[in-house]
């Protein structure tokens, strides 16, 4: 449904080794000139696991698992790491996973920095879930990990205030458009719900009409401006505004922020791509996975890296107090679905 290929670009990681080399005095290794998307790009071609940047050094890491491989890698500017598990053997697991347990509270992405898919279980998860989860997982080996994730995963909807539908309060993401009419994005779970979307919770300010929507299985949706309703190409920052320029893929380590209604800009850093998440209302594939807190009422808000846009809040677990997971729907995929572009 979602391939690896889409996870391919990702995160932080360690223990760097320096492949297809005789034994020799350890050096310094010279500095990576390979960028984030092709460095995404290359792991596709090479059916890696993943690439991602290392933190320390501010390179793009290629996985591979071979010196073949390797030295591609090598001569394209970056930096190998050899693994063990190549790109078509996480992507069986992912398969596997994807048939055999989507069971609401549960959740899995790639991380390329262990080379595993990490499966997420919420406090819901207990009992004939979580015996059905195991065997599943237990028959994958050291292809996954399991960890556990505080409170209960949700899509962050609510009733208030920010862009309104119906009885609930979402957050607006991005504006886009296609020639001269203009829209902004939002969560599919909130499209889902209303039509029509207004600025105010009286709902006497009209902002536009929905034109799609998209929820399970993706979680993004667009709302047609009306005639003379602002839309300038900026992020709200409570308090400011940042300017968007651009779409891009994220890639794991990634310094990101999140704007939304409810908690105003938070920040952190992508943690997983490619993620499935089981919600109770349905599940989504192909989602980022970071550790930037989200609350009820963010649904739809702006995940984006300075001038690129890269996601739409969908849900997650834990809160801004504690801290928490939150999953974004990528936005290069919803630009391409309804032939619109940032501005």
């Amino acid at each position: 449904m979602h391939s690896l290929r889409r996870a391919i670009v990702a995160g932080a990681a360690t223990g760097l080794v320096a492949l297809g080399l005789a034994v020799a005095p350890a050096q310094a290794a010279p500095p990576s000139t390979l960028g984030a998307e092709a460095a995404g790009a290359l792991a596709a071609d090479l059916g890696s696991a993943g690439s991602y940047l290392d933190s320390a050094t501010g390179s793009m890491v290629v996985t591979v698992t071979s010196g073949t491989a390797a030295q591609r890698v090598r001569d394209a500017g970056g930096v190998a790491r050899m693994v063990r598990f190549s790109g078509a053997d996480l992507q069986s697991a992912l398969d596997r996973l994807n048939r055999d347990a989507l069971i609401p509270g549960t959740a899995w992405s790639v991380d390329p920095t262990t080379n595993q898919i990490v499966v997420s279980t919420d406090q819901t998860v207990t009992g004939a879930s979580l015996t059905r989860l195991t065997r599943v997982t237990d028959q994958l080996g050291e292809r996954v990990r399991i960890e556990s994730a505080p409170g209960v995963l949700s899509q962050y909807l609510k009733g208030g205030q920010a862009i309104f539908g119906g009885q609930y309060r979402c957050s607006a993401g991005f504006n886009v458009r296609n020639g001269s009419t203009y829209y902004f994005l939002t969560a599919g779970h909130c499209t889902n719900l209303a039509t029509t979307w207004y600025s105010n919770a009286a709902k006497t300010k009209k902002l536009g009409t929905r034109t799609g929507t998209s929820f399970p299985v993706n979680d993004y949706g667009i709302v047609r401006y009306d005639a003379g309703v602002a839309h300038p190409g900026t992020v709200h920052l409570y308090p400011g505004t940042q300017e968007i320029t651009t779409a891009a893929n994220a890639f794991v380590n990634e310094q990101a922020r999140r704007s939304g209604s409810t908690t105003g800009v938070t920040s952190g850093k992508v943690t997983g791509l490619n993620a499935t998440v089981n919600y109770a209302e349905g599940t989504v594939f192909g989602m980022i996975k970071t550790n930037i807190c989200a609350e009820s009422g963010d649904s739809g808000g702006s995940l984006f890296d300075n001038t690129k846009a890269l996601g739409l809040t969908s849900g997650g677990n834990g809160n801004c107090t504690s801290g928490g997971t939150t999953y974004f729907q990528p936005v290069p995929e919803v630009l391409s679905q309804y032939n619109v572009s940032i501005y």
